[in-house]
């Protein structure tokens, strides 16, 4: 985005041009013409020591000396470089690869707004770029993800898509990758694995998870995923038998697919799950979006294994599993967006306390068998703990065969209820 302050140029005054460039892999050969010129041009340049190096590389011996270079990569930092430098100085901020794909330019872009009368975008070659046309395959229907600093999920994702490009880098990204992928079995799939890419010692290295080690995984690498199979299931309701269950209690099918509609979830939700059980009604929240995060609360060691399992089984690392009883285990989870409370173990008061207390605008789903805790309900509403409460009775029937009859068995009566509080009741 490029912002010229006019009333500034028609007075004559001395106007400020920032450049902020993408300089590619990090060798002179990924420079586009543009870039050199900026590098060439800028009275000051600022990026971290690896941007630097790379810029004095294609500059003449004399110029290395002369030219004003700032170790810097902190936004504020870089604004108080610039704001003590001259108003007619064209300044150069190297970033890595393109200033668009993962870069330090959307921050940056922020805090300049005030002090660069034209902040000026040039744009450079990406590793996912790179990396593609490395090993020869077209990049634009890969899914993007990150994992740098970040603890995302990314085997859902993984599993149904034909490409996913992923990002390491920083610490432990890429030891998070390779355990997570063993994990969850991830075998079929095809790796393609870019480290230092455009170096000297670059290495592009093909093949399947168990061709590598951990340590292929360090340091600056970006991965290309290909999956022959990717899961063509779409929606996130599965059959009950579909579940591994022992002797924990489950949700059954249409009561999970009723509490997750009435969650209405949004693609960034954080929700908890609390008395996960066999972690049904956390698999098909998880299965919602790509990036939901389910905390699976779950006291009974059993019902965390069989989480464990199922988490594996559908292949959804959005879930993480905490056990424990709660309240006391949510204390330092993040802030939810949403609630399901499938069991409370006699702490319902205490656990709807505890959620409305970190998210006011918190939305809850529970269910209730017994007519007990369908009173406590009713109690917690008059107190004003759970705000406009929709309560909605479910009872199904499934037919199973008996000799040469399709008879119908009744299950249980279920009330879902639902509770949503709006900031201007807080």
């Amino acid at each position: 985005s490029m912002r010229v302050d006019k009333n500034r140029e028609n007075n004559g005054e001395k106007r400020r041009k920032i450049f902020l460039v993408g300089i590619g892999m990090g060798m002179p050969e990924m420079l586009t013409v543009r870039a050199k010129e900026v590098i060439d041009q800028a009275d000051c340049l600022i990026g971290a020591k690896r941007m630097l190096e790379c810029a004095k590389r294609i500059l003449p011996g004399e110029m290395q000396e002369k030219k004003k270079m700032m170790v810097e990569y902190r936004p504020e930092q870089i604004a108080e470089i610039i704001k003590a430098e001259k108003e007619d100085w064209k300044i150069g901020i190297l970033l890595s690869g393109d200033i668009g794909f993962f870069s330090g330019a959307k921050k940056l872009e922020k805090v300049l707004e005030g002090f660069a009368d034209e902040v000026i975008l040039v744009p450079g070659i990406s590793s996912i770029v790179y990396l593609s046309a490395k090993i020869g395959i077209a990049w634009e229907d890969a899914a993007i993800i990150s994992l740098h600093g970040k603890n995302e999920n990314f085997i859902q994702t993984i599993d149904k898509r034909e490409k996913t490009f992923l990002l390491l880098g920083g610490t432990d990204a890429g030891k998070v990758f390779y355990k997570r992928m063993l994990e969850y079995e991830m075998n079929e799939v095809k790796i393609h694995i870019g480290t230092n890419l455009s170096y000297a010692d670059e290495c592009v290295r093909s093949g399947v998870l168990s061709d590598f080690q951990e340590e292929d995984f360090e340091g600056l690498t970006a991965v290309m995923v290909e999956n022959p199979v990717p899961s063509k299931a779409t929606g996130p309701h599965r059959k009950d038998e579909e579940f591994l269950r022992g002797k924990v209690p489950m949700t059954k099918a249409e009561i999970r697919a009723v509490s997750v509609a009435q969650m209405e979830l949004t693609e960034d939700a954080v929700v908890y799950d609390i008395g996960a059980g066999t972690g049904s009604v956390s698999v098909e929240i998880a299965l919602s979006g790509e990036k939901i995060k389910v905390y699976a609360i779950e006291k009974n060691p059993e019902g965390v294994e069989l989480i464990r399992q199922n988490r594996k089984k559908f292949r959804v690392d959005g879930i993480r599993i905490i056990e424990g009883n709660a309240p006391e285990v949510l204390e330092g989870l993040e802030m939810p967006t949403h609630v399901f409370i499938g069991g409370s173990s006699g702490n319902l008061r205490q656990i709807i306390e505890k959620v409305t207390a970190a998210n006011p605008e918190v939305k809850i789903v529970l269910n209730a068998i017994s007519l007990e805790t369908l009173g406590e309900v009713m109690e917690l509403s008059k107190d004003g703990l759970l705000k406009e409460i929709q309560v909605t009775q479910l009872s199904a029937a499934r037919s199973r065969i008996l000799g040469d009859y399709h008879m119908m068995t009744g299950q249980n009566p279920v009330y879902i209820i639902r509770s949503e509080r709006r900031a201007t009741e807080t």
